[in-house]
């Protein structure tokens, strides 16, 4: 017997990646035309709107930190009000409750802590609805992770400014910077 409903429309094979470490951009280019993906790559806000002329991506993966200190988080907005359905995956190496849920308020449809590969991101956008059916296990959080966390909230807010977010954190800046260093961020 036929199923009468049909199967969702998939997006065009077209993605754009928003990287600044050229090295990973290339591998992540060449990985996904492999896959039979058309590229095209920004390396930041500035670079989005000329990547987009003429070019209708149904895929983007945008780094959460690019250079200059500037925020993925941007492009994400602005990708999603370009174009609504576009499935968006951030990759970041400051993973964190907050930077996640903003990634998703603003358009993404998954996040990924790095390193991420291209198995890794095209699952990610075949997940994009989301599992209600997730299992709620408690998991005990340590007070390393909930510092973790909280660095990179307080991070995210001060734009990735190091100096503004020791200040807030009411914490010296060479300690801040040598938290972040342990963790092999970016």
């Amino acid at each position: 017997m036929n199923d009468p409903t049909p199967a969702p429309p998939q997006p065009p094979r077209r993605l754009l990646v928003v990287e600044d470490d050229a090295a990973f951009a290339r591998t992540l280019i060449r990985s996904f035309e492999r896959r039979g993906y058309e590229v095209r790559h920004a390396t930041g806000k500035a670079e989005l709107e000329a990547a987009l002329e003429g070019f209708e991506p149904g895929y983007a993966v945008v780094d959460l930190k690019l250079a200059g200190g500037s925020s993925g988080l941007e492009c994400v907005q602005q990708l999603h009000a370009h174009d609504p359905d576009m499935l968006i995956v951030v990759l970041t190496g400051y993973a964190s409750i907050a930077t996640a849920v903003e990634a998703i308020k603003l358009g993404a449809c998954h996040y990924l802590a790095k390193p991420s590969n291209t198995d890794d991101i095209e699952a990610a956008f075949g997940k994009a609805e989301g599992d209600a059916h997730v299992g709620l296990g408690h998991r005990p959080t340590s007070i390393k992770t909930l510092e973790w966390e909280r660095i990179h909230e307080v991070l995210a807010e001060t734009g990735f400014n190091v100096s503004e977010t020791a200040r807030r954190l009411g914490m010296h800046r060479r300690t801040l910077a040598r938290k972040l260093g342990k963790q092999q961020v970016k």
